[in-house]
């Protein structure tokens, strides 16, 4: 048995201790927001928290986030903004990708999402050099520029 909170919903599900989180969410969960892109971790596509921090969930064995806090793409404006009535339904960083028109074909757009929060959480002032040293994430169809166009402005804010 598996046991974990994924946005802030506790499960307990029986599932095989080495299927990969990423599975989980996808099939057992149906949490589609997480991407499968290379299955080796190099992409990004699949980058969730746990615990807060990002995590290539297409090579995380599920017994590894046993008891552990796991936010996707689906719940992190509650996660970053709260359940307030009034709490914003985007995150600053999922506005500024829409400031800043990010996304081309999106597919790789929910883990990047995903690794500028946990950048950003851990270095509200990051320099260039800083930016390109964490973002691991591939983006394929080029939109790497207004990425990093979106996250200076995050900076500047």
């Amino acid at each position: 048995m598996a046991n974990f909170r994924v946005n802030g919903v506790e499960y307990r599900l029986d599932v095989e201790p080495e299927m990969p989180l990423l599975w989980v969410l996808r099939d057992e969960l149906g949490l589609t927001g997480t991407k499968f892109g290379c299955g080796i971790a190099a992409c990004g596509a699949c980058t969730v928290h746990v615990n807060g921090s990002s995590t290539r969930s297409c090579v995380t064995p599920v017994q590894a986030v046993e008891g552990a806090d796991i936010t996707t793409i689906e719940g992190l404006a509650e996660a970053v903004n709260g359940t307030a009535p009034d709490a914003p339904a985007l995150t600053r960083v999922q506005q500024a990708w829409i400031d800043y028109q990010v996304p081309q074909c999106g597919y790789c757009q929910s883990g990047m999402v995903m690794a500028v929060t946990d950048l950003l959480n851990n270095n509200p002032n990051p320099s260039d050099a800083d930016i390109d040293r964490s973002l691991s994430n591939i983006c394929r169809c080029g939109s790497t520029p207004r990425v990093r166009k979106a996250i200076r402005s995050l900076v500047s804010a």
